[in-house]
């Protein structure tokens, strides 16, 4: 699916942020808080998963670090800045693909590119590149009503990362496809990020999901991080210390 040299482009284009919250409390409005941590760091180029409950505080943990919610206290930093905003090496992937409805594929990952202003034969290129890489290079011209669940979760996918983002945050983007596709669409996360470099913290509700694709696993609310033997390695899911970190998991819920 993926020729080395745009492989080789890209992750040459692209290096992981450091994210981490310092002392905070994270919730609404109104002051109820769902989530507190005195320290929560993740490493450049690493996954993290994050599992809990609903209600947890799962989601208001990415849109805090997206910069769309700000913490009730502590400090919330990319790279050691504080996030005060959204930006643009963040990107945000939800369950909901938020496609635009009236643009074609091609102009749907075109877009970040152009409300940055990219010119538009660079846009094109990028978005070429990147349908390419998700499988869907014969899919340009489509609308997204005329694409499967997941494929319309590939298009999005490849929205966030053609504005190489150095961080991107993933709200439990696979849990509305089917068995078979979900585990396509991990395979597919994998490929791609193994050539980027971002930073990755991904929100599921999925344990098999998170020790599949975590390098680290973080259990809210408690805020304990788990690190996972065997990341991206399906046949491990029986090895001893893959089966203690699933059962620490599940008991955490």
């Amino acid at each position: 699916m993926t020729s080395p040299a745009v492989s080789g482009t890209l992750a040459s284009e692209t290096s992981g942020a450091e994210l981490a919250l310092h002392d905070v409390r994270l919730g609404h409005a109104d002051g109820a808080v769902v989530f507190a941590t005195s320290e929560l760091r993740v490493a450049p180029g690493e996954l993290l998963a994050v599992v809990g409950a609903s209600g947890c505080g799962k989601s208001t943990l990415l849109r805090t670090l997206a910069g769309l919610l700000p913490p009730l206290d502590g400090r919330v930093t990319h790279d050691g800045r504080r996030i005060e905003g959204p930006d643009a090496d963040r990107a945000l992937v939800f369950q909901d693909d938020a496609l635009l409805p009236w643009r074609t594929v091609r102009a749907n990952v075109e877009l970040p590119l152009a409300i940055r202003r990219v010119p538009r034969a660079e846009r094109r290129r990028s978005a070429a590149e990147w349908l390419d890489r998700v499988g869907l290079a014969d899919h340009a011209g489509k609308l997204p009503h005329q694409l499967s669940g997941g494929q319309r979760q590939r298009v999005q996918l490849a929205r966030a990362l053609a504005g190489k983002p150095r961080a991107v945050l993933m709200d439990e983007p696979f849990g509305a496809l089917d068995a078979h596709t979900r585990a396509g669409m991990q395979d597919l996360l994998v490929e791609i990020l193994r050539g980027t470099g971002a930073t990755v913290v991904f929100v599921t509700h999925d344990v098999d999901e998170a020790v599949h694709l975590g390098d680290r696993v973080a259990l809210l609310p408690s805020g304990e991080v788990l690190d996972v033997p065997h990341p991206r390695r399906r046949d491990a899911r029986q090895a001893p210390a893959t089966a203690e970190l699933r059962r620490r998991v599940l008991a955490s819920l």
